[in-house]
C-alpha cells in the first residue's frame, strides 16, 4: 500500500470556485491511482488536501487527471495547481493555471521544463501530441481582407476558449482605465474642444495632467526602470 498526499489550489481570481465535483487521478511509470473524489464545494483562493491510496508506488509521478462534473448546473472551476507529495517525501508540483468548464477531464503534466527528447513514456508523448493537436484546432487562421494580416477564424471572441479570452478581471481593469481617461480629458476641456491648437506649448499644458497617470497605468505591468 502506498499513500500520496494531495494538495489542489484554486486561483484566487474572480469566480474561480465551483460547487461542481472534482475528482483526481495520479498517473506514475508503473501505473496509475483511482479516480479519487477531491471536493464537491471550492472556495476563491481555496486549497484541499487529502490522501490517495494506491495498491502499489506509481513510481515518478508524471501526469494528473482532474475530472470535473456537474450536479446540477454548470459552474466553472479556475484550478491553480496540484502538488503531490509520494511515500518517499519526494514533491512533485503541478501548474494548472486553467478553467474547466462543462463535463470535462484536464492532464496536466509535472512542472519540471522538458524537451520532447526528454519524453521516454509513452504517455507523455501521446499527451505532447494532442495538446498539439488542441492548440491546432484553437488558433485556425483566416483572411480578413486581401493584404491585411491573418487573424483567427472566429466570428467573436465569445466563440473562444475561455483560457483563451482576455481575462474578466482585466478586462474591468481597462474598462475602469478608459472612464478615467475619458473623465480627465472632460474635465481639462480637450473633448470641449471646438478650436485648433494655438501651439505646441497648449497641446502639452493638456496632456500633462494626465500624463502622470497614464505612466503610472503602464508601470502596473511593466518593470520599472532605473
Amino acid at each position: 500500500m502506498a499513500s500520496y498526499k494531495v494538495t489542489v489550489a484554486t486561483g484566487d481570481v474572480a469566480e474561480a470556485g465551483t460547487n461542481n465535483s472534482i475528482s483526481i487521478t495520479l498517473v506514475g511509470s508503473r501505473g496509475e491511482s483511482r479516480k479519487t473524489t477531491v471536493s464537491l464545494l471550492f472556495l476563491p483562493g481555496q486549497e484541499k488536501n487529502l490522501s490517495v491510496d494506491c495498491g502499489q508506488d506509481l513510481g515518478p509521478i508524471v501526469l494528473i487527471r482532474l475530472h470535473k462534473w456537474r450536479l446540477f448546473l454548470e459552474d466553472a472551476w479556475f484550478c491553480k495547481d496540484v502538488r503531490v507529495t509520494a511515500p518517499d517525501g519526494t514533491l512533485y508540483r503541478f501548474p494548472c493555471y486553467q478553467w474547466l468548464e462543462g463535463v470535462t477531464t484536464v492532464e496536466v503534466r509535472e512542472g519540471s521544463g522538458k524537451k520532447l527528447v526528454d519524453d521516454e513514456l509513452q504517455i507523455l508523448k501521446e499527451h505532447r501530441r494532442q495538446e498539439l493537436v488542441a492548440r491546432q484546432e484553437a488558433f485556425r487562421w483566416k483572411n480578413f481582407a486581401q493584404g491585411w494580416p491573418r487573424c483567427l477564424n472566429v466570428g467573436s471572441i465569445l466563440e473562444l476558449d475561455s483560457n483563451i479570452q482576455f481575462s474578466c478581471v482585466r478586462a474591468t481593469d481597462f474598462t475602469g482605465f478608459l472612464i478615467l481617461q475619458g473623465a480627465s480629458h472632460f474635465l481639462s476641456g480637450f473633448l470641449l474642444r471646438f478650436t485648433s491648437w494655438n501651439s505646441l506649448d497648449e497641446m502639452r499644458t493638456i496632456f500633462s495632467r494626465t500624463q502622470g497617470r497614464d505612466i503610472g497605468g503602464c508601470l502596473m505591468c511593466s518593470p520599472p526602470h532605473d
